[in-house]
């Protein structure tokens, strides 16, 4: 039977293999700027839930701990947030346009599986005006950037904040 006094011994905590911010701080400071020219005229929410998805695409641990909390600090639901990595099978969660960005995203990150079919980037352009179209093309490709930074060097998460680089 466990009580209230009993503590439960987490495994360790890895390092990060490189801090590749501060050995980098002018590849740092343009990924920042990239980012924030990105995410210019996209919804907010809709931007959260690309960046988490490709996320977890690419098993990016940093990235889902910021990105979930920034979600929810902006106050998208628990609920949407836990459906993404079942999106296809939850797809009363979301407004066709998000099923849209979301088919969109997990393409253009999952290019290994080839190009992005003609059907998905339809599917998008019939939801986004062009120029949001490609903003959202931008958004995906900045977060698989922002990924491969924090799966490469090994970022550590749990340690962010909501409303802190």
């Amino acid at each position: 039977m466990s009580t209230a006094q009993e503590t439960v011994e987490y495994a360790t905590e890895h390092a990060p293999r490189l801090a590749w911010a501060e050995h980098a701080p002018e590849v740092y400071k343009a990924m920042i700027r990239l980012d924030a020219a990105a995410r210019r005229g996209l919804d907010p929410t809709l931007y959260e839930l690309v960046k988490i998805r490709a996320s977890q695409l690419n098993h990016c641990a940093f990235c889902l701990d910021m990105h979930t909390k920034d979600a929810l600090a902006a106050g998208e639901s628990v609920e949407r947030i836990v459906q993404l990595s079942a999106w296809e099978e939850s797809r009363h969660f979301y407004t066709e346009k998000e099923l849209a960005a979301l088919e969109l995203t997990e393409a253009v990150t999952v290019l290994t599986d080839g190009f992005v079919p003609d059907e998905v980037y339809e599917r998008a352009a019939g939801h986004f005006g062009e120029a949001e179209l490609a903003q959202l093309i931008a958004a995906i490709a900045v977060i698989n950037a922002w990924n491969r930074f924090g799966v490469t060097t090994r970022m550590v998460p749990g340690h962010y904040k909501p409303g802190h680089q």
